[in-house]
């Protein structure tokens, strides 16, 4: 191997495999098949289970250029090998996403069909061929590895997957030179390359099912065993086994297809749609969504439709229910990507364009547009950045086609046993042969004798034991409520020694109640208020705070959400509408989705009596209109809104998130000196708080410039104008199920995005932290102006009771060294941090990241991603962990 020319595919990813170049040799081809035949076909089994050796034995190694087939191995802790052939395909170009308008009539032909599409993509492949001539085509080599088609570039002088158009291209680039669509030629070119737009499920046939099956080492020797045996007259065992192993494998087979037609059946749901396309001389064609390429420009239907491939929103706005990709059923509000070039600061603003990064521009594949909103009359139109395979839901139904495999301890030791009762049986086939020649018994029973030492020795029906176990296992579960998609890991399940929860709608219930508010005036905290409604209230600019700071919309005439901004919502007693689509074509402007009091002040009489008392010169009738959202994000743990009066002359920014967030972003004479103190009070207690602020924008802002105008410049020198508290309470079943865990030495941990101090409250509620423990929270600082990265260290239930070092702390944990399984050591300390000091801890203090995991019980303040690699830090440190988690940002971890 270390002579073969190496390189990568998807380097850097987590497909990353290392590829080799192979061309067939005859001489080693006959001599394989000569050793075949002496064998009686156990070497060609052999060769079926080793991949890499059955390619070494038949092909001799060459450069990737010149290659017949590849040998790729994946560069994780397993090493997979696979094969694959190399293809050649015949056309204009080398490169997909390049305009070859003036040559498209030039040739196509394939070794292989490079699609399994509909009969109408093999069609215009055909009629390609037709216009060609092949002494001007080019000839592109590929392979497929686990539905992905990788072309050879010439550029790196390697394979390469198509990345459509999510592969360095600007905010400003997809503006200006992907937003008119593509001709009819350039589509059925990019189509060679990429293949029918389609996540299609092969299901295996049953014969190829129990070929798969049947080879299965076990079974090998199991027909191996029987054979054996009908020499020894042991029929009787025989006939059990093979009834036994033929149950087995019908189960198999029928529990495998069954899941497959069952993933293919929904794959397949609504997989081939009709779309409408805008062509380059900006025509409208309808065609299949199987034809769609990356560059096409799709039109989005104003009542909905299922999304049948990856596109970033160029134009409008779109109410989206990902549910099948994130398993939350709140809708979703996607906003057109921004373009740099109508922006003030130009192609300073301007991005990267990822679909990871920039999801709230982005239309998902397999998601629901449940409606649509627009302007001007103005299409709602979006790009086609990745089709088939390539999509979110495609490299979902790839991680279930082609699941990695799982290095669990039990199977080690599995292994390791087998391979003990091999050495047993090689010990006893050696004595029985010695034994026997010496005592000249005939060469016939000498090897009969011998052979059946091994097959008692390993024994043949062990993986119809283990099966049987597992299935008798899952239908116990199942009779407790419990389904289990991957019914080889219930035997991991008793090993469990910590599992992670998450706090907000699995510890505690998931609807929220208000407790109160606490307003701010003047720099300092008003006595708190449970009454919102009341009228004094009704125009102040905390109320049309808790009004317009939402994505809500109305689905069907139901208003839908995130359940956090419906309760806020509600509780205003406000009411919101939204404008139809008649209203938006005949307006220039954007119509805004408008929220209102209930309840209105009279008409003129009373506008007029009372007109000094009110905050704004308004008409009669109180309206905010929205006029632009930046959505709520998980990693800046806020969200803001554009708003204006009806009537008022200059715009409203409102800002909603988690109060130490918020208050970093207000101006500092605005915030109360009693901040942290009062904030202390409430998250001490268990609730839930949301802070609340606002500024008065710019009278030169205009309709249309606020459409472009960024989100940092929204969200800065804002008035901080108080809080929202809200009660969350612990499950019922919470606290008995935490004990019965404490019961069984599993230790318990809590990992939120939450409030530390509202988490804190919530462990020792819960019993998760005893009432008599003492917690230290690990604030852990970056390094700064010159500065080295510090950790300062300090109780919570005294903030004044700070510790200088860790050694302290340290210290007290090694004094009790337990397994580290239990819950709560004799030593009655917990740490807690948040998800910044873990970053810190994680970067900066390696050596204490251990000692802070081993006592670590609450985990604040973390992003989706922390909590995954929270969760890693555990397994790295021996511990079998699981995830409790309700939500899409538990998924990861």
């Amino acid at each position: 191997m270390g002579k073969e020319e190496k390189n990568y595919v998807d380097k850097e990813s987590e497909d990353e495999m290392e590829i080799y170049g192979y061309r067939r040799c005859v001489w080693k081809l006959v001599l394989v098949v000569v050793g075949v035949v002496c064998s009686g076909g156990s070497l060609l089994l052999l060769l079926y289970w080793m991949p890499e050796w059955s390619v070494k034995a038949t092909c001799t190694p060459t450069a990737l250029k010149e290659a017949q087939i590849v040998l790729l191995r994946t560069t994780d802790e397993f090493r997979t090998w696979f094969r694959a052939k190399v293809y050649t395909l015949l056309t204009t170009g080398t490169d997909p996403m390049e305009n070859t308008e003036s040559q498209i009539g030039k040739s196509v032909k394939n070794d292989e069909e490079l699609s399994t599409g509909q009969h109408h993509v093999e069609h215009s492949k055909k009629r390609l061929l037709r216009k060609i001539s092949e002494n001007q085509a080019l000839t592109v080599r590929y392979f497929r590895h686990h539905s992905v088609t990788y072309f050879w570039n010439n550029d790196v002088q390697n394979f390469k997957d198509l990345k459509g158009l999510t592969e360095g291209i600007s905010w400003s680039a997809i503006h200006t030179h992907y937003s008119n669509g593509l001709s009819k030629d350039l589509e059925e070119y990019r189509k060679l390359f990429f293949g029918a737009n389609e996540v299609e499920v092969e299901v295996p046939s049953v014969f190829k099912l129990l070929i798969n099956e049947v080879l299965n080492p076990f079974y090998i020797f199991q027909i191996f065993s029987i054979t054996v045996w009908s020499f020894n007259g042991y029929y009787y065992y025989g006939v059990a086994i093979i009834i036994m192993s033929i149950i087995s494998i019908v189960t198999t087979l029928h529990t495998v297809r069954k899941q497959y037609v069952m993933l293919h059946d929904m794959v397949a749901a609504h997989s081939t749609v009709r779309v409408s396309v805008c062509r380059a001389d900006n025509e409208i064609e309808e065609a299949l969504s199987t034809d769609l390429v990356p560059g096409d420009i799709l039109v989005i239907p104003s009542n909905g439709t299922i999304m049948p491939c990856d596109s970033v929103l160029l134009s409008g706005t779109c109410i989206v229910n990902e549910s099948m990709l994130t398993g939350e059923s709140v809708p979703q509000t996607k906003i057109s990507l921004p373009n740099p070039m109508k922006t003030s600061k130009g192609l300073e603003d301007d991005e990267i364009y990822c679909p990871e990064n920039h999801k709230r521009h982005t239309l998902f594949c397999g998601t629901t547009v449940i409606q649509t909103r627009f302007y001007s009359g103005e299409r709602v139109k979006a790009l086609v950045v990745r089709t088939g395979f390539s999509t979110t839901k495609g490299r979902l139904v790839r991680s279930i086609l082609y699941p990695k495999p799982t290095d669990f301890k039990l199977y080690k030791d599995a292994y390791l046993f087998l391979l003990c009762l091999v050495g047993v049986a090689a010990i006893g086939f050696l004595y029985t042969i010695v034994h026997s020649i010496l005592n000249k018994v005939i060469i016939s029973t000498i090897i009969i004798k011998s052979l059946d030492i091994i097959t008692i020795t390993v024994p043949p029906a062990l993986p119809a034991a283990m099966t049987a176990g597992i299935v008798f296992a899952q239908r116990r579960l199942k009779k407790l409520g419990i389904s289990c998609i991957s019914p080889q890991r219930i035997n991991i399940c008793g090993q469990l020694n910590l599992i992670c929860f998450d706090k907000t709608g699995t510890l505690t219930e998931e609807g929220l109640n208000i407790w109160g508010i606490q307003r701010v005036e003047d720099n300092s905290f008003l006595p708190s208020e449970h009454n919102i409604c009341r009228e004094s209230l009704v125009k102040s600019q905390f109320v049309a705070c808790m009004a317009v700071c939402h994505t809500l919309t109305r689905i069907e005439g139901k208003l839908s959400g995130d359940p956090l901004d419906l309760k806020i919502f509600e509780e205003t007693g406000w009411v919101l509408e939204e404008a139809t689509e008649e209203e938006t074509a005949l307006h220039n402007q954007i119509m805004p989705t408008v929220v209102r009091p209930s309840k209105q002040p009279l008409p003129a009489a009373e506008a007029g009596m009372d007109r000094e008392m009110e905050m704004f010169d308004l008409p009669a009738t109180y309206e905010i209109g929205i006029v632009r959202q930046f959505p709520f994000s998980s990693s800046l743990q806020r969200m803001s809104v554009v708003a204006r009066v009806l009537g008022g002359k200059q715009m409203d920014a409102y800002l909603k998130g988690a109060p130490e967030v918020i208050a970093n972003l207000c101006k500092a004479e605005t915030v109360p000196e009693c901040f942290t103190e009062v904030l202390k009070i409430y998250t001490k207690q268990g609730f839930r708080v949301i802070a609340l602020a606002h500024k008065k924008l710019g009278s030169r802002l205009t309709w249309h410039k606020v459409q472009n105008v960024s989100r940092d410049a929204i969200e800065s020198n804002m008035e901080f104008m108080g809080l929202i508290i809200m009660q969350n309470k612990l499950k019922p079943d919470t606290p008995r199920v935490l004990k019965e865990l404490g019961r069984a030495n599993i230790r318990t941990v809590m990992v939120t995005g939450d409030n530390m101090l509202t988490a804190v409250s919530v462990a020792r509620n819960c019993g998760m932290i005893l009432p008599q423990d003492e917690v230290i929270i690990a604030e852990a600082l970056p390094p700064k102006d010159g500065q080295v990265a510090q950790i300062h260290w300090l109780y919570t239930d005294d903030a004044s009771k700070h510790l200088e070092s860790a050694s302290e702390i340290i210290d007290i944990k090694m004094e009790n060294k337990g397994s580290g399984d239990g819950p709560h050591q004799k030593n009655h300390y917990h740490f807690a941090m948040d998800g910044k000091s873990f970053s810190v801890v994680t970067e900066h203090f390696q050596d204490l990241l251990s000692k802070l995991l081993l006592h670590g019980t609450v985990f604040a303040r973390m992003a989706p991603n922390q909590k995954t690699q929270l969760v890693e830090a555990f397994q790295n440190m021996d511990y079998y962990v699981g995830m409790c988690g309700d939500g899409a940002n538990d998924c990861g971890a």
